[in-house]
């Protein structure tokens, strides 16, 4: 807006006494909305000025009165496509005049410009009279100028032309504008802040106040925003909860090999174990600190067996178990509460437990897979557990996350038997995907721990990631997770709302 806009409206009101804005637009030579914004800057000084709302209703040309107002009616261009003399069969001339020829030889016909001969076979179009005068065209022209006033174009007319969709009625506001009880040909500044001087000195009773506008909308404050993630790990936590489960202690991600891998009877040349798939740290590089009565019984299983087992057949070696990395699996965390649940004073007592956390493997970044993801684990131990329990509480279990159809496929696990992956049906991508792993941990992980040879231990395992890509509507688990993570995404994202029953 031109700084001194509001005082060049007012110098005209002044002078003419009234005036439309419209006109004080064509005037100026600007566009009418910036008319408009200054009128509302000298509203908000006081009754400068009275605003008296008009309405003008002008015809402006559609897209197809335009065509007819440069190239001419339909009916027009239907009698020019007639030859003079021999005319032209009407069969062609329909094909040739485009989609409004049947328009327009229905108008020509009834303005007597044109004559079908039915003599002919087949029917001829000719000319009725040497030439026309095309009405439509000059009247649209002179809409497009704005000079169609009532001697120029009728009522009657003009209600054909909107049928024909040749014109349309356009409602323009503008504002008559007039001197008000307080007019005056400068602004006065308005004051934001009443402060103690003006209190103190009587100031504040000669100044103009601006209002205030108790309808704007406050800033909205400052605030941090959950990521997709956290969303979902929080309905799942509810899930465990919900199903009476105790949540274990996850933040040991440093783990040594032998609560990761020896402790669940996973032998020491397992391809696991190579620094290709797992993530060892350099300092400390050991721990040294072991249950050794268990250690010990650990090492004589995975050497010579027990428990009815014959064991791997190996000279286990402390300096393996000993080193240190970040752990592969929360099942590290789940073989600590086990071993604990297993020597707590007053005896073994049934439990379930859940974790829900990061785990990290040396993996090829790609679509689907990153170097640290979530695992999220559950474990029960009970007396005479079997492998049909741990198929009904995986039913309970995801019937909660709205998942009904289940298939279960056999699988081998080192620390599990029998072992099971888990597939669901997914509706949107149409097929079964896998979405978790599952089993029956094994007597030569349980008993060394010291738990009674009747309690079994089912325990299964999915990743918090892919539902959440599922959730989402995300293809690329780094738009999910990573430098790439679209923070808008993050702050805009829903709340989730898995249809657990």
């Amino acid at each position: 807006m031109h700084p001194d806009l509001t005082e060049r409206i007012l110098q005209h009101v002044d002078t003419a006494g009234q005036v439309d804005t419209l006109e004080l637009a064509k005037i100026f030579g600007i566009e009418h909305q910036k008319i408009v914004g200054a009128l509302k800057s000298i509203q908000a000084h006081g009754d400068l000025v009275t605003a008296e709302t008009v309405t003008h209703k002008t015809l402006d040309l559609t897209e197809e009165g335009r065509a007819v107002a440069e190239k001419g009616s339909h009916e027009a261009l239907v009698y020019a496509a007639v030859p003079p003399t021999e005319g032209i069969a009407q069969a062609t001339l329909l094909a040739q005049g485009g989609p409004n020829a049947k328009v327009g030889f229905s108008k020509a016909m009834s303005h007597g410009w044109i004559w079908l001969d039915k003599s002919a076979t087949p029917p001829v179009v000719k000319r009725k009279v040497d030439q026309i005068e095309d009405k439509v065209q000059f009247q649209l022209q002179k809409v497009a100028k704005g000079e169609a006033g009532e001697d120029v174009v009728t009522a009657k007319e003009v209600a054909e032309y909107k049928k024909r969709k040749l014109v349309q009625e356009v409602t323009t506001k503008s504002f008559l504008l007039g001197k008000g009880n307080e007019f005056a040909l400068t602004l006065t500044k308005l004051e934001t802040d009443l402060t103690v001087e003006m209190l103190a000195s009587g100031l504040w009773n000669q100044l103009k106040f601006k209002s205030y506008n108790f309808d704007a909308l406050g800033a909205p404050p400052t605030r941090g925003h959950l990521h997709p993630l956290l969303k979902v790990r929080t309905e799942f936590r509810q899930i465990f909860l919900e199903m009476g489960f105790s949540e274990m202690p996850t933040n040991n991600y440093v783990e040594s090999s032998f609560w990761n891998f020896d402790a669940l009877y996973q032998p020491q040349q397992h391809p696991a174990r190579d620094a290709h798939d797992t993530f060892f740290i350099n300092f400390p590089a050991k721990s040294y600190k072991f249950p050794q009565d268990y250690l010990e019984r650990v090492k004589s299983v995975h050497s010579h067996g027990g428990y009815g087992s014959l064991g791997y057949g190996y000279d286990w070696a402390l300096e393996e178990a000993q080193k240190n990395l970040l752990r592969t699996h929360t099942t590290a965390v789940s073989a600590r509460m086990l071993f604990k649940l297993a020597n707590q004073e007053g005896g073994f007592k049934p439990a379930k437990y859940f974790s829900i956390d990061k785990v990290f493997r040396n993996e090829t970044l790609d679509a689907t897979h990153l170097a640290e993801f979530h695992q999220v684990e559950g474990v029960i131990a009970d007396v005479g557990l079997t492998l049909g329990d741990l198929i009904g509480t995986l039913y309970e279990f995801f019937q909660k996350l709205g998942i009904t159809q289940l298939e279960f496929k056999p699988a081998y696990n080192p620390y599990t038997e029998p072992s099971m992956e888990i597939f669901c049906y997914h509706p949107g991508l149409s097929k079964w995907i896998e979405v978790g792993n599952s089993g029956v941990f094994r007597p030569e992980m349980l008993l060394p721990m010291g738990l009674p040879e009747n309690v079994n231990v089912i325990a299964w395992g999915l990743s918090l990631e892919r539902p959440t890509m599922i959730k989402y509507g995300i293809n690329n688990i780094r738009d999910l997770v990573g430098p790439k993570v679209d923070l808008k995404m993050v702050e805009e994202g829903p709340i989730c709302r898995l249809d657990h029953a």
